[in-house]
This record gives structure tokens, C-alpha cells and sequence, in this order.
């Protein structure tokens, strides 16, 4: 080696490792940094496993004593795509949910918010690249005389200048995943937010198809009471008559005004809770209640066939399901900001830049200066700092797991909520309307039996209340059973699905 070393191609490699020792640092020194960039110690991602039952309990067709039916379509139909509540066929409520989409303050704030969370992933990214920042300064100072030598002070000039323009850069790479983790973290945070905007406006949505449906509903009762008003007016006329030829009595006469008073009472009545959910509907579409109002129109509409589809399907089409799952990524990602924490930093810096005390050589070449080298720095005692926050990370984790596993039970249980209803809804309305057939039999008997004098009005009397009782009550079975079909609608998503989510590219995507 000494032979080899004396030689003169010896003495040429020894000045050309001298001349080329520190790039090849660098060199080697960034090779490992690029190496230990993939490192990534927290922990991977998988989303836990739900086991669901096969089928919904109450999806089946369900039969009544009576041959009537109510069935969800078939799970190999189509299930509900986009605007779900055209199903319903109801162009005034169409145009009011396309209102809702544009001006629905609540789904306007949770797009705004959306908007915010995106922006936290740009900001999470930044820290991907390095730093730089120029300064300019200029200074003008003035030395102690007394300090200088009395030989050389009448030839120095106490006054100097200086012109400074340093450029200072700063990076620190992300050897152990903390920063990836931590845009992974705000990534899913933002998905989050996504599907918290979806859930709003289906919960909007759903809303304002069950107020619009319940407003019918009062447009329907108000027909009722209208019909009935005119029935008992013909009654009373009718009493009133008999009386009069001493066919009757005054008590029918009053009787047949209160039957009749309290019709139109009653038909008062439905006005106030129909400019509510009128109210409620302006409120949901943006508008000014003062300056709204929605035409009269009985309800008429009736229950579509649902897809149902099977329980393992709401885990994709329910966006409050996959807010929890996308809660337990950004979880599993802090973890991993926190573990890094273990670890040691490295930062590289270097500052470039000009300094001279004359303006005109302030530029040059000969004024340049430089630096450029890593600081390392690793914390070697935080009195168990890093230990509790890691173990508060985990249970938080262990908890959003648990929501999203109650998440999931919640959706079945609601959607079994609304089938059931459904089911037994149809059921009863039929029951119910075979009950208003026979009161209105009811009505008719006594009604003649009072006209021949064979009973008297009091019969009339009772028997219009019980018809107009069970009147009521068929409207009110068929209203609820309506919001029942919007409810199991909401319950399986609407028409949203996963594949609409962002992608993590897309909410780090800068683009609206």
C-alpha cells in the first residue's frame, strides 16, 4: 500500500480524493437519506372486519291475513342512484330538493368546511420541501475611537457600511414517515369531512321529502274536513227541518251544530301545522319563510318499491359508515406522527448570500459566501411525554373503532326499522280502511233510521264522529307510511356510494 501510495499515480488519486472528498460526503451522505426515506414506523392500515347478516330480516315480502302485500325490490335489482327521490313521482318535490342542493345553508356550511379540510392537506404537504427565505439588510455603524491606537486615528475612517443579502434554506426529510403520516392524517380527515357533507345532504334531503310529504298530508285532511263540512251543514239543515214540521227535536238541531262547528274547528286547525312544515320546507331550500308558500295539493302519492339490497352493502352506501371508517384511518395515521416522534430529527440548512461594505461590490463574486451541513437532534428524556401521547393515540383509535362497529349496527338496526314499519303499515291501513267503510255503513243506517223516525239523532250524532275519527286516521297511516319509505331510503344512503368519495389525490388535489 505505501509502494502503491508513493507512486505517482498515487499522489493523483490522493489529490483527487482531497479535491473531490467533500461531494463525495455529500454524495454518500444523501444516498442514505434517500435510503432511510421510505422508512415509515407507524403502524399499516386495515380496516377492521363487520361481520352482517345475509339478509334483513324484514326485506322479504311480508303477507297480511287479507292477501295485502308490501315488498322491497328485489336485492339484484338496481339500487338507488342519485336523485333517489324521483322515485316518488312528484315533480313539486323534484324541483324543491334541486333547490335544497344549491341553498341549504346547513349542506353550504359542510361544503365550506370540506373546503377548509382540504386546505389543511396543503398545508400538511408543504413539509414535503424545503424552506427558503431571503433577508435584506443594511446597516451603517461607527467604531469607538477611544479603542483604536492614537497613531491611527487620523487614518481610519470610524464610519463603515454593511450590505447584506443572505438567502437561507431549510429541509428536513421525512425519514420516518412523520410527515407522510401526518398528510395522511389530514388526507382522511378531509375524506372525513367529505362524507359528513354527503351525510348532510341526505339528511336535508330526507328532511324535506318527509316535511313535504307531511304538508300533503295536512292538504289532505283539509279536503276531508271540507267534505265533511258540507255533509254536516246538509245535516243540520236536515234537523232543523224536522224541527220545524215537529218532526224533531231541538236537542238534534244541537246537536247536528256541534258536529258541525267542530268540523270546521278542526279543518282551522290543520291550517297551522301545514304553514309550519311550509315554514320548515322555506327554511330547508334558503328561502325567507315570509315570502314562501307551497299550492295546496292533496296527498296522493304512493309508496314505491325500495332495493333494499343486504345488510353488507350499507358499509358502501351509507356516508355517515364511511365517515367512521375513514375517522379510524386518520387515527391509525396519527399513531404513526407519534411513534416518529422516537426517532431522531435531521435537518439540513445552508445559507447563501452577499455581504460588503461598499454598494458597488455588494454583488460580485468576491463578496459571495456560504454554509451548508445537517443538524441531528433526538430527545433523550421528556418525563414520558411521548409514551402517554402514544397511548392516548391508541385508545382513541380503539374507540373510533367501536363507533365505526356501532355505526354499522346502528344502520341495520334502521334500516329493519323502516322495513317493519313499512310491513305493518300496509297492513294496517287496509285494516283501518275496512273500518271506515263500515262506519260509513254506520253513518248511512243511522241516517236513515233518523229520517223515519225510528231512532233518534243521537245514533246520526256518534256516527259521524266515528267516521270522521277513522278518516283521519287512514290519512295519518298514510303519511306515516310515506315518511317510513323516505326513512328506510335515508337509512340505505339515498343514491350515494363509496366510489363518489375523494380520493386522498383528490382532496390533496388544489382544484375545487
Amino acid at each position: 500500500m505505501a509502494a502503491y501510495i508513493h507512486h505517482p499515480s498515487g499522489r493523483l488519486v490522493r489529490h483527487t480524493i482531497k479535491k473531490l472528498g467533500h461531494p463525495i460526503l455529500f454524495l454518500l451522505f444523501f444516498l442514505v437519506i434517500y435510503g432511510l426515506l421510505g422508512c415509515n414506523v407507524g403502524p399499516k392500515y386495515v380496516r377492521p372486519v363487520v361481520p352482517a347478516p345475509p339478509a334483513f330480516k324484514e326485506s322479504g315480502p311480508q303477507q297480511a291475513a287479507d292477501g295485502t302485500t308490501w315488498k322491497s325490490a328485489r336485492p339484484q335489482d338496481d339500487v338507488l342512484r342519485g336523485k333517489w327521490w324521483e322515485i316518488y313521482q312528484e315533480p313539486e318535490l323534484n324541483e324543491l330538493e334541486d333547490k335544497l342542493n344549491i341553498s341549504n345553508q346547513n349542506i353550504v356550511q359542510a361544503f365550506d368546511n370540506f373546503m377548509a379540510a382540504r386546505a389543511q392537506v396543503q398545508q400538511a404537504r408543504s413539509n414535503y420541501f424545503p424552506t427558503v427565505s431571503v433577508g435584506l439588510s443594511y446597516s451603517r455603524n461607527r467604531s469607538s475611537q477611544s479603542q483604536l491606537s492614537p497613531f491611527s486615528i487620523s487614518k481610519s475612517n470610524p464610519n463603515t457600511n454593511l450590505f447584506n443579502l443572505p438567502f437561507d434554506v431549510s429541509w428536513e426529510p421525512d425519514l420516518w414517515g412523520r410527515i407522510r403520516n401526518t398528510v395522511r392524517q389530514h388526507a382522511y380527515a378531509a375524506q372525513v369531512s367529505a362524507a359528513d357533507l354527503e351525510n348532510e345532504k341526505l339528511i336535508e334531503q330526507a328532511n324535506l321529502a318527509v316535511f313535504y310529504f307531511e304538508l300533503r298530508g295536512q292538504d289532505a285532511l283539509e279536503e276531508l274536513f271540507r267534505k265533511t263540512v258540507e255533509v254536516d251543514r246538509q245535516s243540520l239543515e236536515l234537523t232543523r227541518v224536522l224541527y220545524k214540521t215537529g218532526l224533531g227535536n231541538d236537542e238534534a238541531v244541537a246537536q247536528a251544530e256541534i258536529t258541525l262547528t267542530s268540523a270546521e274547528a278542526a279543518a282551522t286547525n290543520t291550517g297551522i301545522a301545514r304553514a309550519q312544515f311550509e315554514h320548515a320546507i322555506a327554511l330547508l331550500v334558503g328561502e325567507p319563510a315570509s315570502s314562501f308558500s307551497i299550492p295546496v295539493k292533496p296527498l296522493t302519492t304512493h309508496v314505491p318499491d325500495i332495493p333494499v339490497g343486504v345488510p353488507s352493502e350499507l358499509l358502501e352506501r351509507r356516508p355517515d359508515v364511511a365517515a367512521a371508517e375513514r375517522t379510524m384511518a386518520e387515527a391509525n395515521a396519527v399513531i404513526g406522527v407519534e411513534k416518529a416522534a422516537y426517532y431522531p430529527t435531521l435537518t439540513i440548512g445552508g445559507t447563501i448570500g452577499f455581504e460588503a461594505s461598499k454598494f458597488s461590490k455588494w454583488l460580485t463574486s468576491p463578496s459571495r459566501y456560504w454554509s451548508v451541513g445537517p443538524n441531528a437532534s433526538e430527545t433523550i428524556f421528556d418525563g414520558g411525554l411521548r409514551k402517554s401521547t402514544l397511548a392516548q393515540d391508541r385508545a382513541l383509535y380503539a374507540a373510533d373503532v367501536a363507533g365505526y362497529k356501532q355505526t354499522i349496527l346502528t344502520a341495520i338496526q334502521q334500516t329493519e326499522d323502516s322495513l317493519v314499519s313499512l310491513r305493518l303499515l300496509t297492513q294496517q291501513i287496509e285494516q283501518q280502511q275496512e273500518t271506515v267503510a263500515s262506519a260509513q255503513r254506520f253513518l248511512d243506517v243511522a241516517t236513515v233510521r233518523y229520517k223515519t223516525g225510528i231512532d233518534a239523532y243521537l245514533n246520526v250524532f256518534t256516527a259521524q264522529s266515528v267516521l270522521l275519527t277513522n278518516q283521519q286516521t287512514v290519512i295519518a297511516l298514510r303519511v306515516q307510511q310515506i315518511t317510513s319509505s323516505v326513512q328506510l331510503i335515508e337509512a340505505l344512503g339515498g343514491g350515494w356510494n363509496v366510489s363518489q368519495l375523494p380520493s386522498e389525490h383528490d382532496v390533496a388535489s388544489t382544484h375545487r
